[in-house]
């Protein structure tokens, strides 16, 4: 694997999706890793995740700040600051902000999405908010990525 040098500066502005409470930063583009891995940023408004979706990319999420309710095939578990999930290429997984102000995190994303392609695009497909499923799937196609359902509600429980 080869890592070229790069500087991501804290100041970029990130792209944002109000509709999904995300704000998003792509750290480590694919290009920086040969296409091995990404590395983004997101801060997502309280309450705010997006929808449940999967994928081939693995994703390693490391939370920064806040808490969140995550789900992956099913179970649904808090994270908190400082810790680290992993979901497998594949598993239908998705998350939510249960705080009352913004949380943050890292996520790793191997083998690597264009992510600034990929999150750019669904902001203008959820400009006038989140559309229904089957539309969402029509974006998805593109990025082999499939919307499964609404976003994981601070309100469910957890199971582990």
């Amino acid at each position: 694997m080869s890592i070229s040098f790069l500087h991501s500066k804290g100041t970029e502005a990130p792209i944002k999706i109000p509709a999904i409470g995300l704000d998003l930063f792509v750290r480590m583009p694919p290009a920086a890793s040969s296409g091995e891995f990404c590395f983004i940023e997101t801060i997502n408004a309280p309450g705010a995740g997006p929808p449940r979706h999967r994928h081939r990319e693995a994703e390693i999420f490391r939370v920064i700040e806040g808490r969140y309710l995550y789900e992956a095939d099913g179970r649904r578990f808090y994270a908190e600051a400082g810790d680290v999930v992993s979901i497998p290429g594949g598993v239908e997984h998705g998350f939510c902000n249960v705080t009352d102000k913004p949380a943050r995190q890292y996520i790793l994303m191997a083998p690597a999405l264009d992510a600034a392609a990929f999150f750019t695009e669904l902001a203008g497909v959820m400009h006038d908010g989140i559309p229904d499923q089957a539309a969402l799937n029509a974006f998805g196609l593109k990025w082999h990525v499939e919307f499964l359902g609404p976003p994981v509600s601070k309100n469910d429980q957890p199971t582990d």
